[in-house]
């Protein structure tokens, strides 16, 4: 069987990283950053207070308590705000620029809220309640390097520094498409020997979470011809916005009805037996039709198989190509609570869930892989290696933080 890691390699050499492209800053969120982000300007880009209350030369008020004649308010937003002349104090608003002359600001509460003569019962020092200028960013700092996930924060930030687009990396479109006539959409009735088709939505949703852009194709019957057809006039109708990787799951194992596996094979897909569980049947490679060639990673039809497959071999060559740093998911040791065993020969992924204040984690359901129940309450994958075929309660694995 073909080596979990050497399927990878081949799975990752499918995609180069994504172009770059310009995005409003609205549209940035969730975003991978393509290009350092650097502040034309300080921030602040003026001094300015920290506090509601008045604008004073700290040596007027060395023999605190003291009374000074109000001579100008200041809101924010003010842009001619007067000098501070000696003995007298402005009323200041929290973010108003600092007058020239002021070196501190006294809050409000320090006096009695005059308007035209104020009483200031405390002393302050030079810079006491003022923001200077430049002490978040100095003029042509980096803010933001590229590869950075945008967030709200980092959102805020690029505002702040008055970026109105950002260069992004583009998001790989990927196709996703299920196979089998056994599947019947969600929401509709069932006949006997029929199932929901699960695969297809969640198969887009994890590409949608890795941060590339899912669509679903309905799936088709087990029909060689019609499979082909399905998929050659969805990639001819998006050529103006061309698919970076079709997306596929069930028919390529070793039964009758392998669709995807009679239609790719010979083909430019290569089909192999993964040495892992779940997950063993894989195929990698590239579909040559009249839209040109486009890149295809073919996943088993067993719902726990696709999506730890995708874990394993999808998800981080999605993220590496948007610029991720960290494409894979955060790994972590813990001890398992349990003693289970493993097959010799193949790497097992079992569903778990970790605490972490105890640095152990539990198995969630069996190993078979059709038990989706159990992956949607499972918060971890831990790994047990080829080599181990009984892990003893209290060893150490390897595990993938899947919230993370």
């Amino acid at each position: 069987m073909r080596p979990v890691a050497e399927h990878a390699a081949a799975v990752a050499a499918l995609l180069a990283p994504m172009p770059a492209e310009t995005v409003p800053l609205a549209a940035a969120r969730g975003r991978v950053l393509a290009d350092d982000l650097v502040s034309p300007h300080a921030l602040p880009p003026f001094a300015n207070s920290a506090m509601d209350g008045y604008a004073v030369r700290s040596a007027d008020l060395a023999g605190a308590p003291a009374e000074l004649p109000v001579a100008a308010d200041i809101p924010a937003g003010r842009t001619d705000g007067p000098p501070l002349a000696p003995g007298t104090a402005h009323r200041i608003m929290t973010g108003a620029a600092m007058p020239d002359g002021a070196d501190a600001v006294v809050q409000v509460e320090w006096t009695d809220a005059g308007t035209e003569q104020v009483r200031v019962d405390r002393a302050v020092g030079a810079g006491q309640n003022v923001r200077g200028a430049g002490e978040d960013v100095t003029p042509g700092q980096v803010v933001l390097t590229a590869g950075t996930l945008l967030g709200p924060a980092q959102i805020g930030l690029a505002a702040a520094v008055g970026a109105g687009t950002l260069a992004v990396r583009r998001r790989p479109r990927v196709l996703v498409l299920s196979t089998g006539s056994e599947l019947v959409a969600p929401g509709e009735p069932l006949r006997h020997g029929q199932i929901h088709e699960s695969n297809g939505p969640m198969l887009t949703a994890a590409v949608d979470d890795a941060g590339a852009r899912g669509e679903l194709l309905r799936f088709v019957p087990d029909d060689v011809e019609q499979f082909t057809r399905t998929l050659d006039e969805a990639l001819a109708a998006r050529s103006d916005d061309p698919v970076d990787l079709v997306l596929t799951s069930g028919g390529v194992s070793a039964g009758a009805y392998e669709v995807v596996k009679d239609a790719f094979s010979g083909r430019g897909v290569t089909f192999s037996k993964v040495a892992m569980q779940p997950g063993m049947p894989q195929g990698v490679g590239h579909h040559r039709g009249p839209a040109g060639d486009v890149a295809v990673v073919t996943l088993p039809g067993n719902p726990v198989s696709s999506l730890v497959s995708f874990e394993v071999f999808v998800r981080p060559v999605l993220r590496r190509v948007l610029g991720h740093p960290q494409p894979e998911r955060p790994r972590v040791r813990a001890r398992v609570a349990e003693a289970l065993t493993s097959p010799a020969g193949r790497r097992q992924f079992r569903r778990g869930r970790i605490d972490a204040v105890a640095g152990t984690v539990a198995p969630v359901g069996a190993a078979g892989s059709h038990l989706l129940a159990a992956l949607a309450h499972a918060d971890c994958l831990f790994v047990v290696d080829e080599d181990v075929t009984r892990v003893e309660a209290g060893e150490s694995v390897e595990v993938w933080l899947l919230d993370g």
